[in-house]
């Protein structure tokens, strides 16, 4: 895999380092961002920067993609300056955004017909799992794809699992978000509530952290908000999109999912207020404001 050459669109908060590791393991790396500024370190690093995904798809054996929204998606890979204008017959493409499930079966559709492998692998792990090259990679791809392209992801996460065909990685990717949903509302709640009791906020974190309530967002997020750091390491407006995407999918499998539905509800409450470009552990803020509390 050495000698694989290898397309990256999308250098934001956390594919900036996932290009990063690949270009540290001696992968020859063609890039493309809307904002070149973005990409520059990646550029002094040693990467080369074309002016369209097509560009880089014409120059690389696997291409990947970690960009925004569905929309950023479908345009990245099907428009005419798209990667598939571009990709040659053999080459595999890899969208790891968090999209909709079935866009990613269109893509899969769209590339098989140019003889061209497609896979969705969106990720989990946030800013610290991507610098740290620890994400859990879900992956929805034939086997030989999932197969060939596996030392790859391997440099960019530590749990890497194969959970069926196109579209599966992005079903398992919403599952994931329900799960932290839920997750959230409670962790940001009981913080609220031990800084109104007077507690330290660090302390209850410390016990509460490692016993049968932990959880990564207490433990990471959790450590952020005591420190009043809400900078993003995912964005609220992204969560956003995925709760909408996960509600949409349940509607279409007439499924009623009443929780994630409240939390979806306090994120938009979250960018009514114009705090979409917060962290995600912004929903603190949220839930501080309809209390009358100032953080």
């Amino acid at each position: 895999m050495a000698n694989v050459k290898v397309g990256w669109i999308g250098t934001g908060v956390m594919g900036r380092s996932m290009c990063g590791h690949l270009l540290r393991a001696g992968y020859p790396v063609t890039l493309y961002t809307r904002s070149p500024d973005k990409a520059q370190a990646l550029v002094d690093a040693g990467a080369s920067w074309q002016r369209c995904p097509r560009e880089v798809a014409e120059r690389s054996d696997v291409v990947f993609t970690m960009v925004g929204f569905p929309s950023d998606v479908e345009q990245v890979y099907l428009a005419q300056e798209g990667i598939l204008a571009g990709a040659k017959p053999g080459a595999t493409v890899c969208d790891m955004t968090t999209s909709e499930p079935s866009l990613a079966v269109r893509i899969h559709a769209q590339a098989a017909a140019k003889g061209v492998a497609s896979i969705d692998a969106p990720v989990s792990g946030g800013d610290v799992g991507a610098r740290e090259a620890k994400l859990a990679i879900m992956v929805g791809a034939e086997k030989q794809a999932f197969e060939a392209t596996l030392p790859l992801l391997q440099k960019m996460g530590e749990t890497i699992a194969l959970m069926g065909g196109p579209g599966a990685g992005q079903h398992t990717k919403m599952a994931n978000q329900i799960v932290i949903t839920g997750n959230m509302i409670g962790m940001v709640e009981a913080l609220l509530y031990t800084q109104k009791a007077g507690l330290g906020l660090d302390a209850m974190i410390d016990i509460v952290g490692r016993g049968a309530a932990a959880s990564w967002s207490l433990n990471n997020l959790g450590r952020r908000i005591a420190r009043g750091d809400f900078n993003p390491g995912f964005y609220i407006k992204h969560f956003l999109k995925d709760m909408a995407i996960a509600l949409e999918e349940a509607r279409r499998m007439k499924l009623s999912l009443p929780g994630l539905a409240l939390v979806n509800q306090l994120y938009i409450s979250a960018q009514a207020l114009g705090m979409e470009n917060l962290g995600t552990q912004g929903l603190y803020k949220v839930v501080a404001a309809l209390n009358g509390e100032k953080v």
